[in-house]
């Protein structure tokens, strides 16, 4: 499995979102710290989770970092995360 969609797995079942866009954005950052030839080392993540109510950013970031605890502590050299309610569902 791809670390892509074991990203994808895991926020939807820890979530139950919405809506849920991973993008690699590994080619962005080729010649940076953390990228490897092949890629999946740097996404963006797009999620509108009722999981969100009642939460701030930093609260929301931190409970999807737990979630991907293992990615980011191997493949995964940054994580960039907008993460909504349904009634902000915005991009």
């Amino acid at each position: 499995m791809s670390t892509k969609d074991a990203i994808i797995n895991k926020l939807r079942e820890a979530f139950l979102p919405e809506s849920l866009d991973v993008v690699d954005e590994s080619h962005l950052h080729e010649g940076h710290a953390g990228h490897r030839p092949g890629g999946e080392t740097h996404f963006r993540v797009y999620i509108v989770s009722p999981a969100f109510e009642g939460k701030s950013r930093i609260e929301r970031h931190r409970m999807i970092n737990a979630t991907l605890a293992q990615e980011l502590s191997g493949p995964v050299h940054a994580l960039a995360i907008h993460a909504n309610t349904p009634g902000e569902n915005r991009r």
